[in-house]
């Protein structure tokens, strides 16, 4: 097909600028808290509605998985540290539900770190998944116990 040779080396540098959050899981010290900062820059810079928030999540969740698995082929290895796209995932999943206040953000990042560096049952077992799935479903599953403990925080002190 015409065109078609192309094509993969541009979509292979999408992926990878993708994957790498613009270059942030370059960073020579603690990468994917360098994703998870940019993270929170996005959610607190942009004027997401709820529904805008759950939309763009979904795509980070989507087109994330995609391009961390083209990234993994390029640049060797199971996870490598410079793929972030899947602490992006994560922090967002982990404010979600809240207004995107800079005490929210703050609280949700310290959490998802935590999480994201336990790997709490099922996040460490999720690892063995090949691919972008692999690479994104523990930074999601470290989300989900960030929510978790954040609805908590709501429930007992009514906070946020």
């Amino acid at each position: 097909m015409a065109g078609t040779a192309g094509t993969a080396p541009v979509l292979d540098r999408l992926a990878l600028l993708i994957a790498t959050v613009f270059g942030a899981g370059y960073s020579p010290i603690a990468p994917g808290t360098a994703g998870s900062a940019v993270a929170v820059l996005i959610l607190w810079l942009v004027p997401f509605s709820r529904g805008g928030l759950v939309l763009f999540l979904v795509a980070v969740v989507v087109v994330g998985t995609w391009a961390a698995d083209v990234a993994e082929r390029h640049l060797g290895g199971k996870d490598p540290g410079a793929i972030v796209i899947d602490e992006v995932a994560g922090m967002t999943l982990s404010v979600v539900a809240f207004p995107l206040t800079p005490g929210v953000l703050l609280v949700g990042f310290v959490l998802f770190r935590i999480f994201d560096v336990l790997k709490p049952p099922p996040a460490r077992e999720s690892q063995r998944f090949r691919g972008g799935i692999g690479v994104m479903i523990d930074d999601v599953i470290a989300g989900l116990y960030a929510l978790a403990i954040l609805a908590v925080i709501r429930l007992v002190l009514g906070w946020p």
